[in-house]
């Protein structure tokens, strides 16, 4: 299974501290997990055959091994820090659950 997740930075946040963060701290963190396969963090950069603004500054994609296992390792209390430093810098997150065709 795969999550995305889409956002922008909330109004006031330096791209260089987010990222920075993401680097050291939320990257690592979340790859540690056992029940994440991999994951990354993406700046956009553009949209293919265009001039306009992407929607969304950041992508994430985690894969993973199982829904229920990723819950249960998300919501134990140190996981909780990360993920609230998280909703420090990203404003109004959406997570896409997918599965391959």
């Amino acid at each position: 299974m795969r999550i995305i997740c889409l956002f922008d930075l909330k109004p006031g946040v330096a791209a260089a501290d987010y990222e920075a963060w993401a680097r050291g701290t939320d990257i690592p963190g979340v790859n540690a997990l056992s029940s994440v396969v991999s994951f990354t963090v993406h700046r956009s950069t553009g949209l293919f055959g265009s001039d306009a603004k992407p929607p969304y500054d950041y992508i994430e994609v985690i894969d993973i091994t199982a829904i229920d296992p990723f819950v249960a390792e998300v919501t134990t209390e140190a996981f909780q820090r990360v993920a609230a430093k998280f909703q420090d810098f990203a404003d109004n997150p959406t997570f896409i659950l997918t599965e391959d065709l």
